[in-house]
């Protein structure tokens, strides 16, 4: 027979210290951790509360405007060239000889003016050449008067014989002596031909300038021997410098043509940095144009001439050295009474943002007669008084709020 354990009242206490130990070990964290995330869940699921909302009106842009009046304008073409001489010679030796004789301007860089003595060829052989050529028209001149004597004679002559005889004959040339006259009259003009050439190589054994000039590059010296054809120095004239401007087939149309055509001038203003503070001025005039399109650039070149461009003067304040590379503003057609505007405030090339009464920009398009780097000249699209916008605005919208200064 088994038996039955006896059941203790310290057994029935230690039964619920068990369970109460259980719990607080193992239920009280997992309720704690229940009642937590409802909470959390609770309080991220609550829909927040609704802001209040205020209109807020956008601010306005601050920008420049400009108001349009209608203003004369004339046209101008911009160009770029290079100031080179009009005129440039290479001076030669037209004798024979040793050079005997420099000038102090025979120099590069050296500045001469019109028949100034350049340089002396050894004279001696054309001094002896004169004096034989001289000396050969004496005996031309001599020869004349004798055959002039013999032919009074002979035509003397042949009269006293025409007296005495019953014939009555004329006298043939040869017997009156007239081929011997020619011949020495032909022979007088041959000698005073020679005379003259001597005359002349004597005078070029001295080389003179041809121009008022400088010269560029010197090619021959004291001492040396030079043949004919011999070249003394390279020279340009310093009377006016030219400048090729090239010209655009679409700025060319609003230079004033007919002043070409009717051998009248066009005003062009030169400029250049020559290393001062402000830039050199130059005034010139467009004398000329080629006439014809260049193949490879498809321009035009006109010319612009500088007087006295060595000289200090009414026209300009410093010496326009040739090689100069120079900016040119031409003169050209009068456009009348139009719009300016600068080209930065244009839109898709042709299109403006005006301002209205009630400070907001709408757009605006125009009839553009040309536009250069800085301003377009506008005929249409505008009136009088307009204000319009020309400040860079990016991304642009019809009824923009804008403020505005002038």
């Amino acid at each position: 027979m088994t038996d039955t354990p006896e059941i203790t009242e310290s057994t029935t206490v230690k039964r619920p210290k068990r369970f109460l130990r259980a719990f607080l070990k193992v239920g009280l964290p997992i309720a704690f951790f229940a009642i937590a995330g409802g909470f959390v869940y609770a309080t991220l699921t609550r829909e927040p509360p609704t802001p209040p909302r205020f209109e807020v009106e956008p601010p306005a842009l601050l920008v420049q405007v400009l108001e349009m009046q209608r203003e004369p304008v004339q046209f101008s073409v911009v160009s770029q060239g290079v100031a080179t001489p009009r005129t440039r010679t290479t001076i030669v030796s037209e004798v024979t000889g040793h050079i005997v004789e420099v000038s102090s301007n025979l120099e590069s860089g050296g500045f001469f003016t019109e028949d100034e003595v350049l340089a002396r060829i050894d004279p001696r052989n054309y001094e002896t050449a004169l004096k034989r050529a001289q000396a050969d028209l004496a005996k031309s001149r001599t020869k004349i008067q004798t055959e002039q004597a013999l032919a009074a004679q002979a035509l003397e002559n042949w009269n006293t014989l025409q007296d005495l005889s019953a014939e009555n004959d004329e006298a043939s040339d040869l017997t009156l002596r007239k081929p011997q006259l020619a011949e020495a009259l032909a022979e007088l003009d041959l000698n005073r031909a020679a005379l003259e050439k001597a005359e002349e190589d004597l005078d070029r054994t001295i080389i003179r300038a041809p121009f008022d000039g400088m010269i560029v590059e010197k090619h021959s010296d004291l001492g040396q021997f030079v043949n004919t054809g011999a070249q003394i120095a390279t020279t340009v004239s310093i009377d006016l410098a030219e400048i090729r401007l090239p010209v655009s087939l679409k700025d060319f149309q609003y230079l004033d043509l007919e002043h070409f055509s009717r051998d009248r001038t066009v005003p062009v203003t030169l400029t250049a940095d020559i290393g001062r503070e402000e830039p050199a001025m130059w005034q010139g005039k467009i004398v000329r144009s080629e006439g014809i399109v260049n193949d490879a650039s498809r321009v035009v070149y006109v010319v612009a001439q500088v007087e006295k461009p060595y000289e200090s003067g009414t026209s300009h304040e410093h010496p326009l050295l040739f090689g100069t590379f120079v900016n040119a503003q031409i003169q050209g057609r009068e456009a009348g009474a139009v719009y300016v505007v600068p080209r930065h405030a244009l839109y898709n090339g042709n299109t403006i943002w005006v301002v209205d009464d009630a400070d907001e920009i709408y757009p605006r398009e125009l009839t553009i007669i040309r536009s250069d780097r800085n301003s377009a000249y506008i005929s249409e699209g505008l009136v009088e008084g307009d204000l319009v916008c020309i400040t860079p605005i990016d991304q642009p919208l019809p009824g923009m709020r804008v403020k505005y200064s002038e």
